[in-house]
Parts: structure tokens; sequence; C-alpha cells
């Protein structure tokens, strides 16, 4: 009932999985939860980095082909250089709920210096700006703004709201950006921190 779930239900059956939907009990539970996995041969999930930690700490020792998909939090980086070893992908994800789940990913690598989100996903476009909404210099931290074919309306019945985070763009003739409230800054290999 909330913004990830076209995410979790319609990608594995778009490419011809299958779909486990555990109990609220089962996701608090990482005994409950590696169990589903082994049960039902499950070989990607996707879930915030405090469900990866409870999995971990029941002693899941994870597959050589299962993918891993991390959001909603913040993704420490002992937590993914955990991961990484014990599956075959690990993917930081990030994205509010206002641009319609995901905005950025990056397959995460032990070689990693930093934790990344990424590069912006297909038709999304992201913005570093200053408080002019003027872009910032590679390398240089700002307020990140997000555009696209996945970003909403506003919010229903909060003009107020909707017209302070939901701003004209100044390069993008009448389409909006959503502010997102969070800092970032470009890499020069052309990610996301």
């Amino acid at each position: 009932s909330f913004d990830i779930a076209v995410l979790e239900l319609y990608l594995p059956l778009l490419v011809g999985g299958s779909v486990y939907v555990a109990s609220k009990e089962q996701t608090i539970d990482g005994e409950e939860l590696k169990k589903i996995i082994h049960a039902n041969n499950i070989n990607m999930m996707q879930a915030t980095p405090s469900t990866w930690r409870l999995l971990l700490a029941s002693d899941w020792t994870g597959s050589k082909d299962f993918k891993v998909l991390c959001g909603g939090e913040p993704f420490p980086k002992d937590l993914a250089q955990k991961l990484c070893p014990i599956s075959c992908e690990v993917w930081n994800m990030y994205g509010p709920t206002e641009t319609t789940v995901w905005s950025t990913c990056h397959k995460v690598s032990l070689n990693d210096l930093k934790m990344y989100i990424g590069r912006p996903i297909d038709n999304t476009g992201i913005y570093i700006l200053d408080d002019e909404l003027k872009p910032v210099p590679i390398g240089t931290t700002g307020e990140m703004y997000i555009s696209g074919e996945g970003l909403a309306l506003g919010y229903k019945g909060r003009d107020d709201l909707t017209n302070a985070v939901f701003v004209k763009s100044p390069y993008l003739g009448d389409l909006n950006i959503y502010n997102t409230g969070d800092l970032a800054r470009y890499h020069f290999y052309g990610g996301l921190e």
C-alpha cells in the first residue's frame, strides 16, 4: 500500500519470477526471514539496512546467486561490506516517495571508497543546486532536486506543502523539480554521494 510495493510486486513478475509476501511478524524476525529465503529458494530481496542487519544476526550466509537491494535508510558501509561477499550483487537504491520508488541506484563494490547512491535511473534527472537553484560544481555539496517521469504532481489537499517543495525548474521550461531536502554531491566519475 505504499510506493515500494510497485517495485517489490511487479519487478519479479515482469521478468517471469514469483513473489513471496512475508507477514509483518516474519519481516521483523531474522530467523523467520532466513527460513523463508531457504524454504522458497528466494534469490532477490529488497529491504532496509535494519532488516539486512536482522538477517545477518540470524547467521544467514547468503548465496552466490542472491541479489541484495537496499534502500529506505542510509546504507552503512560496514553493512555493505558484510553483504558483498555473501551475495552476487548488492545495490544501494535511493528515492523518495514523491518520485515513485527509486531515483538512483548504485551497484556496491568492496572497493567503493564511499557509500554512493549512484546515477539517475532512466527518465530521471538529478540536480545538485545551491540556494538560488544554480548548479554547484562537481564535488561540492548542495541540495538534491529530482525531475522526471516518476515525479508526483504534489500533495493532495496540501497546496502549501506542494508549493514549498515542487518548484519550477529554471532549466526545464514548465516542468517541476522536487526538493528532496537531502544534501548530496556529484563525484568526478558521475555518481552521487
